[in-house]
C-alpha cells in the first residue's frame, strides 16, 4: 500500500507541474480543464485579430460617409480607437486574472462579489451570448454583400448586365456562409486555429471566450487582446483613409445606375480607383475577393467564440437545454451542438433580408449592444471592487484601474446607446431598425425569468473542482 500511496503521489505531483500557468489559475478559480488547452500565443493572436477584422467597417461605411461626411468618418475612426483602448486595456487586466471559457459571465460573478455576483453573471452571460450570436449573423451578411458585388462586377457590372443577386439569392449566401463556418467548427481547435493564421497574413476581440483552450492564458490573452486592437486601431485607420482619398465622385456612389447599383459604396470606391487606374476591374474584383477572405476568417472565428460562450452558460445550467448544449465531442474537445445551436438562431436571424433593407443595421446593433455592453457588467464590478478582494494575473493596472476603467465603462454605454438609433432617412417601415424592439423583448423575458425562477436557482459559474480546507484540488 506505501509504495502505491507514493506511486500516486508522484504522478500527481507530475500532473501538476506540467499545468501551465493558465490552468493552474482555472483550477484555482474551481474548473478542471475540459476543453483541450493546445492554443499558442500565435494561435490565440489569430482568433482575435480575425475576429476583429481590418474590413470590418465596410458595410457601414457609405452610411458613415452620408450623414458624417469625410472629415468625420477619418478621425472618427482615431477617436473610437483611442477609447476602445481604455476597454481592452481593463479587459486585458481582468483576462489576465480569470482565464477560463465564456469569462465575460465568469468575470461578472467573481468580480461583483456573492451578494450581486449571480444577478451580475446573469446579465452579462446572456447580453454576451446574444451579442456574440448576432455576430456571426453580421459577419455572414458582410460576406454575403461582397459576394454579390464580387460576382456582379465578375459578369460585367450593373451597367453591363452583370448578375445582381436577388434577396433569395443573397439568403442562400448567407445560409450557406453559416452552415459551412459551424462545420468547419466541428473539427478540432487547432484546424480553426491554423486557417486563421492564415489570415493574418490575408489581411496584412474576443479573446477572452478561447482563454481556456489557450496555453499560459494569463499571459497570452492580454497580449492578444492588445495587440489585436493595435494592429486593427493601424491598418484599420489606414484602409479608411485610403478609400476616403479614392473618392471621384461623392454623389455617384449612391447612384443605383452606377457599376454596383449603389449597393455597397466601398465597392464602388475600389471599382473606379481601379477602372480609371488601368481601364478594367479585375483589379476590383481580386481587392474585393480578399475583403471576402477576411470576412470568411472572421465568421469562422465568431462562429468558435460564440460556440465557447453557450458551452460556457450551459456549463453552470443557466440556458434552456442545458446538458444537450455543454457536450464535448470526445475525439475532438469541441462543443458541437453549441456550434449548430449557434447557426440556427443565426440563420433565423437571416430571414428578415428577404423584406427589410435595414437587416444588417439591425444585427449589427444587437451584436454591437450585447457583445460590447456585456463588457461592462464586469469592468464596472472591477471599478468598484476593493483592491484587496482581487488577486492580480501577470498583467495588472495597480492605481491606474479606476480611471481606465471608469472612462472604458462611461465609453461602453456611449457606444451602445448609439445603436439604438436609427441611421435611414426618411424613417420606413422598410428601414426600421428593428434592434431596439427586438432586443427589448429578449431582454425583458430573460430578466422575468429572473425574477419569478432563475434567481432561485442560478448561482453564477458552478465549480467542478472541490477545492478543501488545505487547499489540494481534487476532481
Amino acid at each position: 500500500m506505501g509504495s502505491s500511496e507514493e506511486h500516486i503521489r508522484l504522478v500527481t505531483s507530475m500532473q501538476v507541474s506540467e499545468m501551465d500557468s493558465g490552468e493552474k489559475r482555472l483550477n484555482e478559480l474551481g474548473y478542471k480543464q475540459e476543453l483541450r488547452r493546445e492554443m499558442t500565443l500565435l494561435k490565440t493572436l489569430a482568433i482575435t485579430f480575425s475576429c476583429m477584422s481590418v474590413f470590418s467597417g465596410t458595410p457601414l461605411y457609405g452610411q458613415s460617409l452620408r450623414y458624417a461626411g469625410p472629415a468625420c468618418l477619418v478621425w472618427g475612426w482615431v477617436i473610437v480607437s483611442f477609447f476602445t483602448w481604455f476597454v481592452g486595456i481593463a479587459i486585458a487586466e481582468i483576462c489576465s486574472s480569470f482565464p477560463t471559457t465564456g469569462s465575460l459571465y465568469f468575470w461578472a460573478a467573481h468580480l461583483a462579489g456573492p451578494k450581486w455576483g449571480p444577478f451580475a453573471s446573469w446579465c452579462c452571460a446572456w447580453l454576451e451570448t446574444i451579442g456574440v450570436i448576432a455576430g456571426i449573423g453580421a459577419q455572414a451578411y458582410s460576406g454575403s454583400q461582397t459576394m454579390q458585388m464580387v460576382i456582379l462586377l465578375s459578369t460585367g457590372t450593373n451597367k453591363g448586365g452583370g448578375y445582381f443577386a436577388s434577396r433569395e439569392v443573397f439568403l442562400c449566401i448567407y445560409m450557406c456562409l453559416t452552415i459551412i463556418w459551424a462545420i468547419l467548427n466541428t473539427f478540432a481547435l487547432q484546424v480553426i486555429a491554423f486557417l486563421n493564421v492564415i489570415s493574418i497574413w490575408w489581411q496584412v476581440w474576443i479573446i477572452s471566450h478561447l482563454t481556456e483552450e489557450t496555453k499560459g492564458a494569463d499571459r497570452a490573452g492580454p497580449i492578444a487582446i492588445l495587440s489585436s486592437i493595435g494592429i486593427i486601431t493601424v491598418f484599420g485607420w489606414a484602409y479608411n483613409l485610403a478609400l476616403t482619398f479614392s473618392i471621384r465622385d461623392l454623389d455617384y456612389l449612391y447612384d443605383p445606375n452606377n457599376e454596383t447599383a449603389g449597393a455597397l459604396v466601398p465597392a464602388q470606391i475600389i471599382y473606379d480607383a481601379f477602372q480609371g487606374r488601368f481601364n478594367n476591374s479585375c483589379g476590383a474584383i481580386i481587392f474585393l475577393s480578399i475583403i471576402w477572405v477576411s470576412f470568411f476568417f472572421c465568421g469562422l472565428s465568431v462562429t468558435t467564440a460564440a460556440a465557447r460562450v453557450v458551452f460556457a452558460l450551459s456549463r453552470d445550467k443557466g440556458i434552456p437545454f442545458s446538458p444537450v448544449w455543454r457536450k464535448v465531442d470526445p475525439q475532438n474537445k469541441v462543443p458541437k451542438n453549441a456550434v449548430w445551436f449557434c447557426a440556427a438562431i443565426c440563420m433565423f436571424l437571416g430571414l428578415p433580408i428577404l423584406k427589410l433593407d435595414v437587416v444588417f443595421i439591425a444585427i449589427i446593433s444587437i451584436s454591437t449592444v450585447g457583445w460590447f455592453g456585456g463588457y461592462a457588467v464586469p469592468i464596472l464590478a472591477r471599478l468598484i471592487m476593493k483592491e484587496e478582494k482581487f488577486k492580480p494575473g501577470p498583467f495588472y493596472l495597480g492605481k491606474a484601474r479606476r480611471p481606465i476603467c471608469l472612462v472604458a465603462f462611461l465609453w461602453v454605454c456611449y457606444t451602445c446607446s448609439v445603436f439604438f438609433l436609427r441611421t435611414v432617412y426618411p424613417l420606413r417601415l422598410k428601414t426600421f431598425n428593428y434592434a431596439p424592439i427586438a432586443l427589448g423583448v429578449c431582454l425583458t423575458l430573460i430578466m422575468l425569468w429572473w425574477f419569478l425562477d432563475a434567481r432561485k436557482w442560478f448561482k453564477g459559474p458552478v465549480r467542478n473542482i472541490d477545492i478543501p480546507s488545505d487547499g489540494n484540488l481534487s476532481h
